[in-house]
């Protein structure tokens, strides 16, 4: 009688060969950091000391509105002096104008663009490059004149009825015109006025 012979693979070893394979890779595999975007927001506390809270130049104060249906506008200056401006998104809108505001620290970003593109990239050059950008954004770097580089400081107020894509396009044009001062105010009673009083000169 022909005996029959039962064909069995053993994956026992594998089990030791995927732990290898894991570990391996969890060692030498890079870990990604992840990057996000800091936003200031404003402060509910009350009893905030006059010290402790941001002071801002006039001339350098822009606000950005956005409402409903892709609306977006801005005005420079003090709120109670305003006049809303309309605006689009994209490079002939409020892209421009950030542009415009920001004009003299875009001169010294080019320029420390240009003095590093000749340089090794490694980790040294990366942490350099990202500290001088910081300071020229936030308005730490001196001028050949002896001045801090005029930075602009933006404010976005979203409405209740704008979308969530227009605020993070608008955050984006922060990244794209290197605007290193802004925050994400409260829409009030007042800006609704504001975007009332320039839908009325509209039509």
């Amino acid at each position: 009688k022909q005996k029959k012979m039962n064909a069995r693979v053993d994956f026992t070893p594998m089990v030791d060969m995927i732990m290898l394979l894991v570990t391996f890779f969890m060692l030498c595999t890079t870990l990604l950091k992840p990057q996000t975007m800091e936003i200031a927001m404003p402060s509910d506390k009350e009893d905030l000391k006059d010290e402790d809270k941001s002071q801002v130049k006039a001339s350098e104060a822009i606000t950005v509105i956005i409402d409903e249906n892709n609306a977006i506008y801005y005005f420079e200056g003090k709120p109670d002096e305003a006049t809303l401006t309309p605006t689009a998104y994209g490079n002939d809108g409020i892209r421009k104008v950030l542009l415009a505001k920001n004009a003299e620290a875009m001169k010294h970003v080019e320029a420390l663009k240009k003095e590093y593109s000749t340089k090794e990239v490694n980790e040294k050059t990366k942490a350099e490059y990202k500290e001088k950008l910081s300071e020229i954004r936030n308005g730490k770097k001196i001028g050949a004149d002896g001045k801090a580089i005029p930075t602009p400081t933006v404010v976005i107020k979203p409405s209740d009825k704008a979308s969530y894509k227009n605020l993070i396009d608008v955050l984006d044009e922060m990244q794209i015109c290197n605007i290193g001062k802004y925050v994400i105010d409260n829409f009030t009673d007042d800006d609704q006025a504001l975007v009332d009083a320039a839908k009325g000169g509209a039509q």
